[in-house]
């Protein structure tokens, strides 16, 4: 196994470290290990981060073999906290790439070698998997992204809904990777750190990405790699959980990323749009306050 010497440790050539993170998931964790057990690839490390689930999540990947290892937190220290443990797991291990990934998708098993040599092949910093709707599998959920600038680096996901085609069968530079799946080379974290835990839970993957662009970092759609994600299967889209660290996370990361009068702009054209919906539907909006608690804390973060 050719390796070469880094500083503070060895770094292994092509050993991907995949760092997950664990909250009540045991529904969805039987096809994600058997998914990981089947690769023909097989120079990885599964670090996996459980947020103090109150089921069986952590016994099964306990379980799984000795290509996991298993961290057990006393409480939900959030999805970005949780992953961050695993990514320094995986650089203090020398691994040369770091596979955040989602444990509610499935894939083929030639799904980490193909993404490999998709990294070696295109020489990119970040690369993102071909990702489809576990429900409708020949429908694209995400072929990478990119961000309306104007729209305060609003993130838009390629290829979503459309059926799979040749249009979607090349590499091709993107602007972002999703987290349920998103391919680092560890120089990414040495040059731009790793995920803002001021976010908890949401849109902390869309600011990686953009912290990526600004910093020349280069990101490409792997479309050999290929993800079946069953979306929204532990939160679900129309949870309170979901709604709140959505919108909070949404006025967060238009402070942080924005000169301070577009934010205020685009701060008051949210906020606007929400109380008007509340008007309408004759009851105020909760996104109202969820917004403002996302300015608040974008303020005491220091995010303008």
């Amino acid at each position: 196994m050719a390796s070469e010497s880094l500083g503070c440790c060895t770094i292994v050539k092509g050993k991907i470290g995949i760092a997950t993170v664990l909250y009540n998931s045991g529904e969805v964790l039987a096809e994600f290990l058997a998914s990981l057990r089947s690769q023909t690839y097989t120079n990885f490390v599964v670090y996996v981060v459980d947020n103090a689930s109150v089921d069986n999540s952590a016994e099964q990947c306990s379980l799984a073999g000795d290509r996991f290892i298993v961290t057990i937190n006393k409480r939900n220290t959030g999805f970005a906290y949780g992953t961050n443990q695993g990514i320094r797991q995986a650089l203090e291990d020398g691994c040369e790439y770091v596979l955040l990934l989602n444990n509610d998708v499935a894939f083929e098993a030639d799904f980490l070698d193909r993404f490999v040599k998709g990294m070696e092949r295109t020489a990119a910093d970040i690369g993102a998997p071909l990702t489809f709707y576990y429900d409708r599998p020949n429908i694209i959920w995400a072929a990478g992204g990119r961000f309306q600038r104007w729209a305060g680096y609003r993130p838009l996901h390629l290829g979503m809904e459309q059926q799979y085609s040749a249009e979607f069968a090349q590499d091709r530079l993107i602007q972002f990777s999703p987290g349920s799946g998103l391919m680092a080379h560890r120089r990414v974290f040495e040059r731009i750190g790793f995920l803002d835990e001021t976010f908890f839970t949401y849109w902390e993957d869309t600011d990686f990405s953009v912290r990526a662009l600004k910093a020349g970092l280069r990101s490409y759609l792997i479309p050999k790699a290929r993800l079946w994600h069953k979306v929204s299967s532990l939160t679900g889209m129309n949870s309170e959980f979901q709604r709140f660290y959505a919108v909070r996370n949404h006025a967060l990361y238009i402070a942080k990323h924005c000169g301070p009068l577009e934010a205020t702009l685009l701060h008051g054209i949210y906020l606007t749009a929400y109380r008007l919906i509340g008007l309408l539907r004759l009851r105020t909006d909760e996104r109202v306050a969820f917004w403002k608690k996302g300015i608040e804390i974008a303020r005491t973060a220091g995010y303008k």
